[in-house]
């Protein structure tokens, strides 16, 4: 039997982590890498340095009309995002998109209606949900090791944010938020975790920071998220630390999951980590299947992504999951600038999202 074709991947957007997914690309068994769309002249040079097996743009337009593209990767400011996946999903291309979705939730679910209409992949960059630790955990909840979850903690201490390109990272209308940056991968593993007990239903946040200058930008973010029938999670975040250093705990009916990752950035490969579960004396330990962290799960996103193109099947996060966690960094924004519990219902009800 003879194997399919590698799906054809154009990137857009060529920054520090854009330069990861083309790696990840050219790594993955039903993937190659065709074009390469970035601003800067400068990353142009080095995409075509590391990359010379494909083409290289400025202008990510002169994508979307290539016979030869499958999917469009995106990995461009946030700002952006709803503009490039749009025009991408518009030229008849499945996409994977970077966290956020979007900075408004008109927006994703305008994507989501409009990938739904051409029956094209709509893929949300949340790799954790491929890591072999942060995976794991959801795989021994629905083992039933602790029973029905109650409850999520899931905290990360960290160096501050990089700049990133021309300093969009700490821009407020490029960014959109600090909230929507990391918090929000945490936000969808605790959502993630507790599905059991349906959709969150609201979410009373807390932040603060600690440049005098940019208050917006809160270094210190925790979000308590309700769901239906008394169980909650506790997000939280600080930027004001050192290393990169989360942790996960999801306690059921019957025990309790610990899951943790520590290294000197997300991206370091001299990591440490573990899993447990049990309840009191009894506790048993778990050795990963394969080592855990950023880049890892980035490329078994990658290689995921690609063979549900070949496949015709959802992607491991859907444009309703990465909907969901959007919702749920807006909802904690609001909560933050009113110092009130906000009721999802209401919120989405309002248009204020």
């Amino acid at each position: 039997m003879s194997r399919p074709d590698p799906v054809r991947f154009g990137l857009v957007g060529y920054g520090l982590f854009g330069a990861h997914h083309a790696a990840a690309i050219d790594a993955a068994p039903s993937a190659g890498l065709a074009a390469i769309a970035v601003k800067s002249e400068a990353s142009q040079a080095a995409a075509r340095d590391a990359h010379p097996g494909a083409d290289v743009c400025g202008d990510y337009r002169e994508l979307l009309d290539r016979d030869d593209i499958d999917i469009i990767d995106i990995t461009v400011p946030n700002v952006l995002h709803h503009e490039v996946a749009a025009a991408a999903i518009d030229a008849g291309k499945h996409v994977l998109l970077e966290k956020p979705m979007a900075l408004e939730l008109a927006h994703c679910d305008e994507l989501i209606a409009r990938a739904g209409e051409k029956e094209l992949l709509l893929a949300v960059g949340h790799e954790l949900r491929l890591s072999s630790l942060w995976g794991k955990a959801r795989e021994l909840i629905d083992a039933g090791v602790i029973g029905r979850p109650l409850h999520a903690m899931v905290e990360l201490s960290r160096f501050p944010y990089r700049q990133g390109a021309e300093g969009w990272r700490w821009d407020i209308d490029r960014v959109g938020s600090w909230i929507l940056e990391e918090p929000i991968h945490f936000l969808d593993l605790a959502r993630w975790y507790l599905a059991d007990n349906g959709e969150p239903v609201s979410v009373y946040a807390r932040g603060n920071s600690r440049h005098a200058d940019q208050p917006e930008l809160r270094d210190n973010f925790s979000a308590l998220v309700n769901f239906p029938g008394g169980a909650y999670a506790l997000v939280s975040q600080t930027l004001s630390a050192f290393g990169h250093h989360q942790t996960a705990k999801i306690a059921g009916e019957e025990g309790t999951i610990w899951a943790w990752w520590s290294a000197a950035d997300a991206r370091d490969e001299r990591s440490s980590c573990g899993l447990r579960y049990g309840l009191g004396d009894e506790v048993t330990e778990l050795e990963l299947e394969a080592p855990a962290g950023e880049l890892l799960e980035l490329h078994a996103e990658v290689e995921a992504v690609a063979r549900c193109v070949l496949e015709g099947t959802l992607p491991p996060c859907t444009g309703e999951d990465g909907r969901w966690s959007t919702l749920l960094c807006l909802a904690a924004q609001a909560s933050i600038d009113s110092g009130a519990v906000c009721d999802l219902g209401e919120f989405t009800a309002a248009g204020t999202a």
